[in-house]
């Protein structure tokens, strides 16, 4: 491997210690300032695609290496096809920066400043595509690493996370030139702290005390009949032991069909709900085999019942795709042929608030998350990510959901079966958490929001703005240019 590989493999894998848990946000631009040398510096386009290969590669093999344990550790898959399966998926990702360079390369502009916003453009291009492309997997888009309490953060009610990772890769490139980027970042900066301090939204009405419950359910134990009682009479205690108007459990807390737990429990749950004039959301699985099945959090208590069911769901976990039958019999993953709910849901009405709810994976989905909003004053994700062990998927989650909180401004509940379980203030900020891998309930007041940011009006669509502007003007007169500069990649100085 030559040099330039090498360390695009190395700069790669180097920019996960930018994302949670390890929080270097400060340290964001350099692995994508050593990327835009690198191609810069590259001969051709074929190389640049080599580089950013190899960087896509280093930076999704240290990112989501959650995705083996997750097949192997609980799915039950052996090691000598979870791990190829892995390096499949990491591959896959990698074609995105593999992309980009190539694009850069090949349509590289002349001058340094259209270099650098090129290179902005195809970066944060490639996040948003992989956001959405075959379902999306925007998971570790660059953007999240600025997440409060960056300064940037304050760019997120306005142009969301791929928004960011606009602003983050145009900061890393300008930086190779330190005299221009050096500048041009502190105003970035300074211009997000600024943006930091309006109040896109407001508080309204009373706080509600709530509670989100842990319950700690080891993976394979939680499917397991001889666990089943076990599992409901410890929701049950911790739930008479930590009253509150709006309580929420995890994703499939209790893990069997709705219609096959035992109505007296599910009375016993509505009637303590009600003794505090609030409510219960718990997760199970509901549907039949006319219906579909599908992963629901389903309201109990003062309200009339409600159901909310996961439309945006994941692949190989929660169904299988055309042609990958084969590959999950080699797992044992229950439930992995769920149907996908309503793609336009209602906010629950539940402890007198209008919460808008979404399972595990969902809020990685900016756009899908707005489509309850501005109505609704709070966010609640209900998780079970003991999938995926003591990995770095759960605080990279929990940075996930601060994200969206920073976009909406909107209070964020986090109810998880082994972490992060966390309350999220409307600024994007962690008011608690609880620690991982415990038997635990988080209580606190929250208060409802209400308003819009530009973000909740817009989506992504003044992000989009913004990069069609850069692509316009990274481009313009790139022939005519190019006539009487060196050709591309010559102009290499730092």
């Amino acid at each position: 491997m030559r040099r330039p590989e090498l360390a695009a493999l190395l700069a790669g894998a180097a920019g996960v210690l930018c994302f949670a848990p390890f929080d270097l946000f400060w340290l964001a631009p350099l692995p994508w300032l050593a990327l835009f040398a690198l191609w810069r510096q590259a001969p051709d386009a074929r190389r640049a695609a080599l580089v950013g290969f190899l960087f896509g590669l280093g930076f999704f093999l240290a990112g989501v290496s959650w995705i083996y344990v997750s097949l192997s550790v609980f799915g039950g898959m052996p090691w000598w096809l979870a791990g190829p399966a892995t390096l499949l998926f990491c591959t896959a990702m990698a074609l995105y920066p593999t992309l980009a360079g190539w694009l850069f390369k090949r349509w590289q502009p002349a001058g340094f400043w259209r270099q650098a916003l090129w290179f902005a453009v195809l970066i944060a291009a490639a996040d948003w595509l992989r956001g959405w492309l075959f379902t999306g997997f925007p998971w570790l888009a660059i953007g999240y690493t600025q997440a409060p309490p960056s300064p940037l953060a304050g760019f997120a009610p306005l142009i969301g996370v791929y928004g960011l990772s606009l602003l983050l890769a145009l900061s890393a490139a300008l930086l190779l030139r330190w005299r221009v980027g050096l500048p041009v970042l502190a105003l970035l900066l300074a211009t997000g702290f600024g943006l930091r301090q309006l109040e896109w939204t407001q508080p309204v009405g009373e706080p509600v005390s709530v509670a989100l419950l842990q319950g700690n359910i080891p993976q394979d134990m939680k499917f397991n009949p001889d666990n089943f009682v076990r599992t409901l009479l410890r929701y049950r205690d911790m739930i008479a032991a930590h009253p509150a108007r709006l309580t929420i459990l995890p994703e499939t807390a209790l893990p069997a069909f709705l219609d096959r737990l035992p109505p007296e429990y599910l009375d016993e749950l509505s009637t303590l709900a009600r003794q505090h004039g609030g409510d219960i959301v718990v997760g199970t699985l509901t549907g039949n085999p006319e219906t579909g099945y599908y992963n629901s959090a389903v309201s109990l208590g003062s309200a009339p019942q409600q159901t909310y069911s996961k439309q945006h769901l994941v692949p190989f976990g929660e169904f299988i795709p055309a042609g990958f039958a084969w590959f999950m019999a080699q797992a044992n993953i229950p439930m992995s042929a769920f149907s996908a709910g309503p793609s336009r849901p209602a906010a629950l009405s539940v402890a007198g608030q209008l919460v808008a709810f979404n399972i595990c994976y969902e809020d990685v989905f900016g756009e899908e998350i707005i489509r309850t909003l501005p109505q609704a004053g709070m966010l609640a994700n209900l998780s079970n990510t003991a999938w995926f062990g003591r990995s770095l998927a759960q605080p990279q989650h929990l940075q996930i959901a601060r994200m969206r909180s920073a976009e909406t401004g909107r209070p964020s509940l986090r109810a998880t079966n082994t972490g992060m379980t966390a309350i999220i203030d409307a600024r994007g900020d962690v008011v608690s958490a609880l620690a991982p891998f415990e038997t635990a309930v988080l209580t606190g007041e929250v208060r409802a929001y209400q308003g819009s940011t530009p973000y909740i009006a817009w989506g992504n669509l003044g992000f989009l703005v913004l990069l069609l502007a850069g692509a316009g003007a990274a481009q313009i007169r790139r022939a005519a240019s190019a006539a009487g500069s060196p050709a591309p990649g010559a102009d290499a100085r730092p």
